[in-house]
């Protein structure tokens, strides 16, 4: 499956909530967060890392090849009152300096590069002592959730689809920091319920990669119309409370 976010730009920077508070607090805890780092977000998207870490003091440069995508972290950014730089390349060979930053970050978009190629990019454009850090933040299906239903239905519109059935949680970032080198590797892990209405859960999960990436206008449709059906019929008000889970990795470039 090769999703193009930027078909689904619109409803990425409507209904995607992004990273909440609680991922900057496990970066901090993490030693990550440092005032006047200077940062770069890799698949940056629509920004959400970026902006939560220009938030915090960092001079952030978002990386990302979908024009769509940043040009609405752009208008986001005005909307937040932050200022970052937007770069439209890869997470493979970004063309950014080597040696000059401290912080490079992957925020809900590790899967989907070519890990061996991103981690010895992060190496090179990290300075001594820089730390790559690789976030994510999962709808989890737990058994007879709304969000385990969606997942079959996103199955069922989408058989190619193979995504499902995630807990949140993400060893294989550590394996990945190991085997490119990095050291003194830390994680951490976090369970919250996101809240949506029903009318902003359909945008965020026509926002995925299984639907609106992947599919044509019509499947899309077609979807959003069964899945609007489904969450008509739950007996729970809104907002929705659905379970997430926050997944954090973070490894050092060895300073010896």
């Amino acid at each position: 499956m090769r999703p193009d976010f930027g078909k689904t730009a619109a409803d990425y920077s409507r209904h995607r909530q992004g990273f909440p508070n609680q991922l900057f607090e496990m970066l901090s805890e993490l030693e990550v967060i440092v005032p006047g780092a200077r940062a770069v977000d890799l698949g940056t998207g629509t920004g959400s890392l970026a902006r939560g870490l220009a938030r915090r003091g960092a001079t952030v440069t978002g990386v990302d090849p979908s024009t769509a995508l940043t040009e609405e972290a752009h208008r986001l950014d005005l909307e937040w009152g932050v200022s970052t730089q937007y770069l439209n390349s890869t997470a493979e060979k970004t063309g950014l300096e080597s040696d000059a930053y401290d912080i490079v970050a992957s925020g809900q978009s590790w899967w989907w590069f070519d890990r061996q190629q991103a981690l010895a990019e992060a190496r090179r454009i990290l300075r001594l002592g820089g730390k790559l850090v690789i976030c994510s933040f999962d709808w989890v299906p737990i058994k007879g959730s709304a969000v385990e239903m969606t997942e079959q239905l996103i199955k069922k519109h989408n058989p190619d689809w193979n995504m499902d059935g995630g807990t949140g949680a993400h060893p294989d970032f550590l394996e990945d920091l190991e085997a490119g080198g990095f050291t003194n590797l830390k994680s951490g892990f976090h369970h919250l319920d996101a809240l949506y209405t029903r009318d902003a859960w359909r945008g965020r999960v026509r926002a995925s990669a299984g639907i609106g990436a992947s599919l044509n206008d019509q499947q899309i449709q077609e979807f959003d119309r069964e899945l609007a059906n489904a969450l008509n019929k739950l007996d729970s008000t809104d907002p929705l409370a659905l379970p997430h889970a926050l997944f954090a990795a973070v490894g050092s470039v060895a300073t010896e």
